[in-house]
């Protein structure tokens, strides 16, 4: 069984910069992690592996730096990991970047079963797992709690939904992307820290992967930001004076000339 997680780097912190030309997050210079929906991505892949001794392969989109991420996933027990990284990948939104994982997923090779997290915390779009499986042409299953059976050519799963809880079958291959609620991520040992650390990150290009760059990047998404800011808000407050049942009486008469409640 092969299984690849597709990872992201995200900033460590709420407080993004935004680049005022391009409306993309600023990432050289900001500390950055795992995005947390991934690592029980990983985790879950994991656990796989250590039932059916399954080959784990860890991909990622992004500059440079974040071959420090994939070493991490190596870390926790990833056989093998690749980065995409060019300009022309630079500034994608969600469709351009399945697009481009796509492309890098067809350069692993074959696999049974691809997990994401639920979502990017830097995003919060929930879209890129499912439109990578629509790439790829494959089943996928969202929001899952629990993997409850995997046998030959087939998963049933646990998923979530606003009525509470499905129990849904897909066939292999096929994609899923994983809540918080499906495990608790582990640490790495000192020996797979040893081990991250010591590994080569391969790094793909545009022409590596054989994308078209008319889909990848900036010039591949057709949704773009226009503009980003930081909601202000105001708030003003007034202190009612006199006994209770003055104050009481004001309170109910300024609420019932804001129509809040009838007098």
């Amino acid at each position: 069984m092969k299984i690849i997680v597709c990872v992201k780097q995200v900033p460590a912190t709420n407080e993004v910069r935004m680049d005022p030309v391009t409306n993309t997050i600023i990432r050289e210079g900001v500390e950055s992690i795992i995005n947390p929906f991934d690592t029980y991505a990983l985790e879950e892949a994991i656990r796989l592996q250590e039932r059916f001794g399954a080959e784990i392969a860890t991909i990622s989109m992004g500059i440079p730096s974040v071959s420090a991420v994939l070493r991490e996933t190596v870390a926790l027990g990833s056989s093998q990991a690749c980065l995409l990284s060019d300009r022309a990948f630079a500034g994608a939104d969600t469709l351009a970047t399945a697009y481009a994982l796509a492309k890098g997923i067809d350069k692993i090779g074959a696999f049974d079963l691809i997990i994401c997290g639920k979502m990017a915390t830097d995003g919060d779009t929930a879209q890129v797992g499912p439109m990578l499986a629509e790439e790829l042409d494959i089943p996928h299953l969202t929001d899952i709690s629990a993997i409850e059976e995997c046998a030959d050519g087939f998963l049933i799963c646990r998923k979530q939904t606003d009525d509470g809880y499905a129990r849904v079958k897909v066939a292999l291959p096929a994609l899923i992307t994983v809540t918080k609620e499906i495990n608790v991520p582990r640490l790495p040992s000192i020996s797979g820290l040893l081990r991250g650390n010591d590994s080569e990150i391969p790094v793909y290009s545009v022409a590596d992967v054989n994308a078209d760059t008319s889909q990848t990047g900036l010039s591949g998404s057709p949704t773009q930001v226009v503009k980003t800011f930081v909601p202000t808000s105001t708030v003003s407050g007034e202190m009612l004076q006199g006994s209770n049942s003055e104050k009481a009486a004001a309170l109910l008469q300024r609420l019932a000339a804001e129509k809040i409640v009838s007098e």
